[in-house]
């Protein structure tokens, strides 16, 4: 494929001149143009509309005023619509792309979960309700909306990038915990086929944030190379291993040792792990661990009520990550509690899980820059599958401009400052994408000379009005409530 080319590399350095760099843009646009099966062009062109358009994507119609995208607002609703995206080629077109590379020779990849809001569109359907954060009294607002579940690869250094990898939409019968394991189980799969990691490698490391069930996903992911580091709320409670029983000794050897309780500083006794170590950001870190720890499970946890057998114990490393004189702007900054399935995590492998932590943030960048910027979450569709095929334009737009940055690098308006290659931010390189896309040139035909449709009727009213739908999670097991109705019904038919 034309666009491995380029050796990875950090984001700053190490990175393929403008002549390499237009050669890899020009074949990931001509993959991707492959990858549209039905309404190419309008789809493809929509991507460089976005891209070209001078200003913040508000909505679709806009769009169509782009000199790039050459069509009317008819074919750009058409493409999403009435379109086909091959999926599958398009993420293995993706994990073909350069990642950025870690002194240590690692790849570190972060998982997290996105809302599309959709609250007043009562016709599209495989909405779920959102939490949303807020301030006062609207604090923790449930909204309706399309969650999507991101993978995407983090770099070193002080930046902004990312590289989103995959996609997926959480539907109302969706296991969260288990569509981001598949997530993850496919990325290693591309990633792996695509000669990022070979055997003998060191593990990749996923960050993900608080609200993943780590136990879990460290026990559906436990055969692949990866090595997760969770945050975990506050008041959890975690486990020491049982001392060998003596002989003789009756009853069954136990489950669970002495607490450790992220609560109780009484508890904290025993660290393996003490060590300090600085931030630029943060300043000074106090960081603890301690080996061997694990959570209880029960069979009201979720997704351990059909587990077949005793549930696991799942062991690993619990890391308290403190800052002792916070920097200038953070001086509220609460203690941090990560845990990671490697029960054994020496001082150096502990800092390599906190550092890729706190990485993890730079995807929140990445979610504003698309929902700000490229407008992911701005436009008014119906179907969920039209919501898909634009998630996947937006990623695709954001991948070219990973690799668009050396092409860009010398754009700017006259009042900004110039910045070193190593320094364009997604917003720099996206406001020069028009000369990059005159250098690597467009696989898309010339849109034909047409006129739109008549339309419905002056006059006319919509007779086949769209059917409202349900919101929220679909369970197909019976619940509670309905058990003691049909013992009544049960009851009243053996009375007759």
């Amino acid at each position: 494929m034309a666009w491995n080319e380029a050796a990875g590399g950090d984001w700053g350095a190490d990175r393929p001149d403008g002549g390499a760099a237009g050669r890899v843009l020009a074949g990931f646009r001509d993959e991707l143009y492959r990858c549209l099966a039905r309404r190419a062009d309008a789809l493809f062109c929509l991507a460089d509309a976005v891209l070209c358009e001078d200003r913040k994507v508000t909505d679709l119609a806009r769009l169509s005023l782009v000199t790039e995208f050459g069509r009317g607002h008819g074919a750009l609703y058409d493409g999403l619509n009435a379109g086909r995206v091959e999926f599958a080629r398009l993420r293995v077109a993706v994990a073909g792309l350069p990642l950025p590379a870690w002194p240590d020779g690692r790849i570190r990849l972060a998982a997290d979960v996105s809302c599309w809001l959709r609250p007043d569109a009562q016709t599209s359907g495989e909405r779920m309700f959102c939490y949303v954060k807020g301030r006062g009294r609207n604090a923790g607002q449930m909204i309706p909306g399309w969650p999507y579940s991101f993978v995407a690869a983090l770099g070193p250094g002080g930046s902004s990038w990312t590289l989103p990898l995959d996609a997926a939409r959480i539907g109302p019968d969706d296991d969260e915990t288990v569509v981001t394991a598949a997530q993850l189980r496919a990325v290693m799969a591309r990633l792996i086929a695509a000669g990022h990691w070979t055997d003998g490698d060191p593990p990749v490391l996923v960050a993900l944030d608080a609200g993943y069930h780590a136990s879990r996903l460290a026990w559906l992911l436990g055969d692949l190379p990866v090595m997760l580091v969770v945050r975990v709320r506050s008041d959890r409670v975690f486990y020491r291993p049982v001392p060998p029983k003596a002989p003789g000794t009756p009853g069954r050897q136990g489950l669970h040792g002495t607490p450790v309780s992220c609560a109780d500083p009484a508890t904290w006794a025993g660290a393996q792990v003490s060590a300090t170590a600085g931030s630029a950001r943060y300043g000074p870190l106090a960081v603890t661990a301690w080996h061997r720890v694990h959570q209880q499970l029960t069979r009201q946890s979720s997704g351990w009520e059909d587990h077949p057998g005793p549930l696991p114990v799942i062991e690993g490393t619990l890391i308290r990550l403190a800052a002792t004189a916070p920097a200038a702007g953070y001086q509220d900054l609460e203690p941090m509690w990560l845990w990671s399935p490697d029960p054994q995590a020496d001082p150096g492998q502990v800092a390599a899980l906190w550092q890729a932590y706190l990485r993890r943030f730079d995807l929140e960048h990445t979610f504003r820059f698309i929902k700000s910027r490229l407008g992911w979450n701005k436009p008014l569709l119906r179907d969920p599958a039209a919501a898909d095929r634009w998630t996947w334009i937006i990623i695709a737009c954001y991948a070219q401009l990973h690799l668009a940055w050396p092409l860009a690098a010398a754009i700017r308006l006259p009042w900004q400052q110039p910045l070193p290659a190593g320094a364009m931010t997604p917003g720099r390189v996206r406001a020069g994408f028009r000369q990059a896309r005159e250098t690597a040139g467009t696989p898309a035909r010339t849109a034909k000379p047409g006129k739109p449709g008549p339309g419905r009727p002056k006059g006319s009213k919509n007779k086949n009005k769209a059917p409202r739908q349900p919101v929220g999670k679909r369970s197909a097991k019976t619940s509670a409530r309905e058990k003691p109705k049909r013992r009544t019904i049960n009851r009243l038919n053996d009375k007759l």
